[in-house]
Protein backbone atom coordinates (compact mmCIF):
# COMPACT_ATOMS: atom_id res chain seq x y z
CA UNK A 1 0.00 0.00 0.00
CA UNK A 2 0.98 3.63 -0.51
CA UNK A 3 0.67 5.20 2.94
CA UNK A 4 1.03 8.90 3.63
CA UNK A 5 2.01 9.86 7.14
CA UNK A 6 1.27 13.45 7.99
CA UNK A 7 3.68 14.21 10.82
CA UNK A 8 6.48 11.60 10.93
CA UNK A 9 7.50 12.34 14.52
CA UNK A 10 7.52 9.95 17.48
CA UNK A 11 4.20 8.25 16.68
CA UNK A 12 4.05 8.80 12.93
CA UNK A 13 7.73 8.03 12.47
CA UNK A 14 7.53 4.85 14.54
CA UNK A 15 4.53 3.74 12.50
CA UNK A 16 6.46 4.55 9.32
CA UNK A 17 9.43 2.40 10.34
CA UNK A 18 7.39 -0.74 10.94
CA UNK A 19 4.94 -0.23 8.09
CA UNK A 20 7.85 0.29 5.71
CA UNK A 21 9.46 -2.93 6.98
CA UNK A 22 6.14 -4.68 6.31
CA UNK A 23 6.42 -3.78 2.61
CA UNK A 24 4.40 -0.58 2.41
CA UNK A 25 5.55 2.53 0.52
CA UNK A 26 5.67 5.49 2.91
CA UNK A 27 5.17 9.12 1.86
CA UNK A 28 6.04 11.77 4.43
CA UNK A 29 4.32 15.14 4.79
CA UNK A 30 5.35 17.74 7.37
CA UNK A 31 5.24 21.53 7.46
CA UNK A 32 8.64 21.49 9.18
CA UNK A 33 11.31 20.99 6.46
CA UNK A 34 13.85 19.87 9.05
CA UNK A 35 11.56 17.04 10.14
CA UNK A 36 11.15 15.89 6.55
CA UNK A 37 14.90 15.98 5.98
CA UNK A 38 15.50 14.01 9.17
CA UNK A 39 12.80 11.49 8.20
CA UNK A 40 14.50 10.86 4.87
CA UNK A 41 17.96 10.60 6.44
CA UNK A 42 16.70 8.17 9.08
CA UNK A 43 14.92 6.03 6.50
CA UNK A 44 11.49 6.57 8.07
CA UNK A 45 9.91 7.48 4.72
CA UNK A 46 10.48 6.62 1.06
CA UNK A 47 9.69 10.08 -0.28
CA UNK A 48 8.47 13.51 0.74
CA UNK A 49 5.50 15.29 -0.77
CA UNK A 50 3.14 18.15 -0.19
CA UNK A 51 -0.25 17.15 1.18
CA UNK A 52 -2.33 17.69 -1.95
CA UNK A 53 -0.07 15.47 -4.08
CA UNK A 54 0.23 12.85 -1.35
CA UNK A 55 -3.55 12.57 -1.05
CA UNK A 56 -3.83 11.70 -4.74
CA UNK A 57 -1.07 9.04 -4.51
CA UNK A 58 -2.20 7.33 -1.32
CA UNK A 59 -4.30 4.33 -0.40
CA UNK A 60 -4.11 5.34 3.26
CA UNK A 61 -3.51 8.71 4.93
CA UNK A 62 -2.51 8.76 8.61
CA UNK A 63 -2.78 12.03 10.53
CA UNK A 64 -0.18 12.00 13.31
CA UNK A 65 -0.05 15.67 14.27
CA UNK A 66 -1.25 17.66 17.32
CA UNK A 67 -4.96 17.19 17.89
CA UNK A 68 -5.85 20.82 17.16
CA UNK A 69 -4.14 20.45 13.78
CA UNK A 70 -6.06 17.21 13.13
CA UNK A 71 -9.33 19.03 13.85
CA UNK A 72 -8.33 21.79 11.44
CA UNK A 73 -7.06 19.59 8.59
CA UNK A 74 -9.22 16.48 8.69
CA UNK A 75 -12.27 17.96 6.89
CA UNK A 76 -10.03 19.28 4.10
CA UNK A 77 -8.32 15.90 3.72
CA UNK A 78 -11.69 14.15 3.46
CA UNK A 79 -12.75 16.76 0.88
CA UNK A 80 -9.85 15.76 -1.38
CA UNK A 81 -9.56 11.97 -1.17
CA UNK A 82 -10.38 9.34 -3.76
CA UNK A 83 -13.48 7.21 -3.16
CA UNK A 84 -11.44 4.21 -1.91
CA UNK A 85 -8.88 6.04 0.26
CA UNK A 86 -8.81 5.32 4.00
CA UNK A 87 -8.04 8.21 6.37
CA UNK A 88 -6.90 7.43 9.93
CA UNK A 89 -6.10 9.78 12.78
CA UNK A 90 -4.04 8.72 15.80
CA UNK A 91 -4.84 11.59 18.17
CA UNK A 92 -5.10 11.25 21.94
CA UNK A 93 -8.61 12.73 22.09
CA UNK A 94 -11.50 11.48 20.03
CA UNK A 95 -14.74 13.36 20.80
CA UNK A 96 -13.90 16.69 19.14
CA UNK A 97 -12.14 14.97 16.24
CA UNK A 98 -15.19 12.82 15.53
CA UNK A 99 -17.52 15.80 15.92
CA UNK A 100 -15.73 17.92 13.31
CA UNK A 101 -16.45 15.35 10.57
CA UNK A 102 -19.74 13.96 11.91
CA UNK A 103 -21.70 15.26 8.90
CA UNK A 104 -18.94 15.14 6.30
CA UNK A 105 -20.01 13.34 3.09
CA UNK A 106 -16.82 11.23 3.24
CA UNK A 107 -17.09 10.39 6.95
CA UNK A 108 -17.40 6.72 5.94
CA UNK A 109 -13.76 6.73 4.74
CA UNK A 110 -12.44 7.92 8.12
CA UNK A 111 -11.32 5.71 11.03
CA UNK A 112 -10.79 7.41 14.40
CA UNK A 113 -7.97 5.59 16.21
CA UNK A 114 -5.64 5.98 19.16
CA UNK A 115 -2.66 3.62 19.48
CA UNK A 116 -1.77 3.47 23.18
CA UNK A 117 2.00 3.81 23.00
CA UNK A 118 4.61 6.53 23.19
CA UNK A 119 7.56 7.99 25.02
CA UNK A 120 8.35 11.41 26.46
CA UNK A 121 10.34 12.38 23.36
CA UNK A 122 9.19 13.98 20.10
CA UNK A 123 10.27 14.49 16.51
CA UNK A 124 11.60 12.06 13.88
CA UNK A 125 14.71 11.28 15.93
CA UNK A 126 12.42 9.83 18.62
CA UNK A 127 10.94 7.21 16.27
CA UNK A 128 11.37 3.63 17.49
CA UNK A 129 10.89 0.35 15.67
CA UNK A 130 8.62 -1.95 17.68
CA UNK A 131 7.11 0.87 19.75
CA UNK A 132 3.58 -0.47 19.29
CA UNK A 133 4.23 -4.21 19.54
CA UNK A 134 2.06 -5.88 22.17
CA UNK A 135 0.08 -2.69 22.88
CA UNK A 136 -3.60 -1.81 22.50
CA UNK A 137 -5.18 0.40 19.86
CA UNK A 138 -8.59 2.02 20.37
CA UNK A 139 -10.96 2.63 17.44
CA UNK A 140 -13.99 4.88 17.95
CA UNK A 141 -17.26 5.04 16.00
CA UNK A 142 -16.35 1.96 13.97
CA UNK A 143 -19.97 1.70 12.80
CA UNK A 144 -19.55 5.01 10.91
CA UNK A 145 -16.61 3.72 8.84
CA UNK A 146 -17.01 1.63 5.68
CA UNK A 147 -16.18 -2.02 6.35
CA UNK A 148 -13.21 -1.98 3.96
CA UNK A 149 -11.84 1.24 5.52
CA UNK A 150 -12.19 -0.24 9.00
CA UNK A 151 -10.50 -3.50 7.96
CA UNK A 152 -7.68 -1.56 6.30
CA UNK A 153 -7.10 0.36 9.55
CA UNK A 154 -7.23 -2.80 11.67
CA UNK A 155 -4.77 -4.48 9.29
CA UNK A 156 -2.37 -1.54 9.65
CA UNK A 157 -2.45 -1.77 13.43
CA UNK A 158 -2.06 -5.55 13.17
CA UNK A 159 1.10 -4.96 11.12
CA UNK A 160 2.35 -2.83 14.00
CA UNK A 161 1.72 -5.73 16.39
CA UNK A 162 -1.24 -4.10 18.14
CA UNK A 163 -4.56 -5.45 19.37
CA UNK A 164 -7.49 -3.21 18.39
CA UNK A 165 -10.52 -2.64 20.60
CA UNK A 166 -13.62 -0.48 20.18
CA UNK A 167 -14.93 2.32 22.37
CA UNK A 168 -17.16 5.34 21.95
CA UNK A 169 -15.36 8.73 21.83
CA UNK A 170 -16.83 10.07 25.06
CA UNK A 171 -15.74 7.03 27.09
CA UNK A 172 -12.33 7.13 25.45
CA UNK A 173 -11.75 10.75 26.44
CA UNK A 174 -12.99 10.20 29.99
CA UNK A 175 -10.71 7.21 30.55
CA UNK A 176 -7.73 8.93 28.93
CA UNK A 177 -8.19 11.91 31.25
CA UNK A 178 -7.52 9.62 34.22
CA UNK A 179 -4.92 7.15 32.96
CA UNK A 180 -2.90 9.35 30.59
CA UNK A 181 -3.66 13.05 30.65
CA UNK A 182 -3.66 13.39 34.45
CA UNK A 183 -0.33 11.57 34.74
CA UNK A 184 1.25 14.06 32.33
CA UNK A 185 -0.11 17.03 34.30
CA UNK A 186 1.19 15.47 37.53
CA UNK A 187 4.64 15.08 36.00
CA UNK A 188 4.67 18.60 34.55
CA UNK A 189 3.69 20.14 37.87
CA UNK A 190 6.12 18.00 39.87
CA UNK A 191 8.90 19.18 37.59
CA UNK A 192 7.84 22.80 38.04
CA UNK A 193 7.57 22.40 41.83
CA UNK A 194 11.08 20.99 42.14
CA UNK A 195 12.49 23.70 39.88
CA UNK A 196 10.84 26.38 42.05
CA UNK A 197 11.89 24.90 45.40
CA UNK A 198 15.38 23.73 44.50
CA UNK A 199 17.22 26.54 42.74
CA UNK A 200 20.52 24.65 42.67
CA UNK A 201 20.31 22.60 39.46
CA UNK A 202 23.44 20.66 40.43
CA UNK A 203 21.69 19.37 43.56
CA UNK A 204 18.68 18.22 41.53
CA UNK A 205 21.05 16.24 39.30
CA UNK A 206 23.11 14.85 42.20
CA UNK A 207 20.28 13.94 44.56
CA UNK A 208 17.46 12.87 42.22
CA UNK A 209 16.81 9.16 42.71
CA UNK A 210 15.46 6.71 40.17
CA UNK A 211 12.03 7.24 41.74
CA UNK A 212 12.10 10.95 41.00
CA UNK A 213 13.44 10.36 37.50
CA UNK A 214 10.68 7.88 36.62
CA UNK A 215 7.96 10.08 38.15
CA UNK A 216 9.07 13.23 36.36
CA UNK A 217 9.91 11.46 33.06
CA UNK A 218 6.75 12.71 31.33
CA UNK A 219 7.67 16.31 32.12
CA UNK A 220 10.02 16.10 29.12
CA UNK A 221 6.99 15.79 26.82
CA UNK A 222 6.25 18.46 24.23
CA UNK A 223 3.95 21.35 25.14
CA UNK A 224 3.03 21.59 21.44
CA UNK A 225 1.51 18.13 21.71
CA UNK A 226 -0.04 18.28 25.16
CA UNK A 227 -1.63 21.73 25.46
CA UNK A 228 -4.04 20.96 22.55
CA UNK A 229 -4.90 17.63 24.20
CA UNK A 230 -5.68 19.37 27.48
CA UNK A 231 -7.75 22.03 25.72
CA UNK A 232 -9.80 19.45 23.81
CA UNK A 233 -10.47 17.26 26.85
CA UNK A 234 -10.72 20.00 29.46
CA UNK A 235 -13.97 18.93 31.18
CA UNK A 236 -12.81 15.37 31.81
CA UNK A 237 -9.36 16.54 32.86
CA UNK A 238 -10.82 19.17 35.18
CA UNK A 239 -12.95 16.49 36.87
CA UNK A 240 -9.92 14.23 37.29
CA UNK A 241 -7.88 17.12 38.71
CA UNK A 242 -10.63 17.83 41.27
CA UNK A 243 -10.34 14.27 42.55
CA UNK A 244 -6.55 14.28 42.44
CA UNK A 245 -6.32 17.60 44.32
CA UNK A 246 -8.83 16.23 46.83
CA UNK A 247 -6.58 13.25 47.59
CA UNK A 248 -3.50 15.49 47.81
CA UNK A 249 -5.33 17.72 50.30
CA UNK A 250 -6.47 14.69 52.29
CA UNK A 251 -2.91 13.37 52.47
CA UNK A 252 -1.53 16.79 53.46
CA UNK A 253 -4.12 17.07 56.25
CA UNK A 254 -3.10 13.63 57.53
CA UNK A 255 0.56 14.63 57.39
CA UNK A 256 -0.02 17.96 59.19
CA UNK A 257 -2.12 16.33 61.91
CA UNK A 258 0.25 13.40 62.42
CA UNK A 259 -2.37 10.84 61.34
CA UNK A 260 0.04 8.09 60.29
CA UNK A 261 -2.77 5.54 60.11
CA UNK A 262 -4.56 7.64 57.49
CA UNK A 263 -1.37 8.02 55.42
CA UNK A 264 -0.69 4.28 55.73
CA UNK A 265 -4.18 3.38 54.52
CA UNK A 266 -4.00 5.79 51.59
CA UNK A 267 -0.65 4.35 50.47
CA UNK A 268 -1.92 0.77 50.83
CA UNK A 269 -5.00 1.63 48.76
CA UNK A 270 -2.81 3.11 46.05
CA UNK A 271 -0.70 -0.08 45.99
CA UNK A 272 -3.68 -1.80 44.35
CA UNK A 273 -2.71 -0.15 41.06
CA UNK A 274 0.29 -2.53 40.90
CA UNK A 275 -2.02 -5.56 40.81
CA UNK A 276 -4.18 -4.05 38.06
CA UNK A 277 -1.21 -3.08 35.87
CA UNK A 278 0.47 -6.47 36.37
CA UNK A 279 -2.75 -8.16 35.25
CA UNK A 280 -2.87 -5.96 32.15
CA UNK A 281 0.67 -6.91 31.17
CA UNK A 282 -0.08 -10.61 31.55
CA UNK A 283 -3.19 -10.22 29.42
CA UNK A 284 -1.26 -8.44 26.65
CA UNK A 285 1.32 -11.24 26.62
CA UNK A 286 -1.43 -13.84 26.24
CA UNK A 287 -3.05 -11.95 23.36
CA UNK A 288 0.14 -11.25 21.42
Amino acid sequence: MNITILGPGLIGGSMALDLKDAGNYIIGVDKNPNHIEQSLQLGLIDEQSDLSEAILKSDVIILSIPVDAIIGLLPMVLDSIKSNTTVIDVGSIKTNICKVVANHPNRNRFVAAHPLAGTEYSGPNAALSGLFRGKYNIICEENKSDEDALMTAVDIFNQLGMTSMFMNPEDHDKHMAYVSHLSHISSFMLGQTVLEIEKDEKQIFNLASTGFESTVRLAKSSADTWVPIFENNKNNISDSLDQYIGFLTEFKDALDSGDSGKMYNMICRSNEIKRILSGMKLNIVKLS
